[in-house]
């Protein structure tokens, strides 16, 4: 598995992953920082995705508001994701800020993901289409 930063032309693939938009993926992209794990061609589980020689299995997209690192966006299989979250991760611990994501409850391979990396579940985030979150952080500066 490669991790390598996402670019425009990602966008599709990443809205496969997702089940988002593609027009939402790019403006990810562009506002935030998103880092793709690709494999070899033949390993895709995602079928749908664009047929390319780097299929995707997974993007974390991140960014710092108000001294927290917030993770906006996470989707692709739960090892992807686990290794996905390893920058944002190294990026927050440098820069000693605590870290927040939102999973969508049905998610249930990506809270084990975020579980797996040291998260800990701290209530119900806001809604997503009317679908719950759960709200998770890590702060190591504590």
């Amino acid at each position: 598995m490669d991790i390598r930063d996402a670019v425009d032309t990602d966008a599709e693939a990443l809205a496969a992953v997702a089940d988002a938009p593609i027009r939402a993926m790019r403006r990810l992209i562009r506002d935030r920082t998103v880092r793709l794990a690709t494999a070899e061609t033949g390993s895709d589980p995602y079928a749908d995705a664009p047929a390319d020689d780097e299929p995707v299995l997974g993007f974390v997209g991140f960014d710092v508001r108000d001294g927290v690192l917030h993770v906006t966006r996470l989707g692709g299989t739960e090892t992807a994701v686990r290794r996905l979250l390893e920058e944002p991760l190294r990026f927050a611990s440098a820069e000693s800020l605590p870290v927040e994501v939102l999973v969508l409850e049905s998610e249930t391979p990506l809270c084990d993901a975020v579980e797996h990396a040291g998260f800990d579940r701290v209530g119900h985030g806001p809604r997503f289409d009317g679908a719950p979150t759960v709200r998770y952080v890590l702060d190591e500066t504590e």
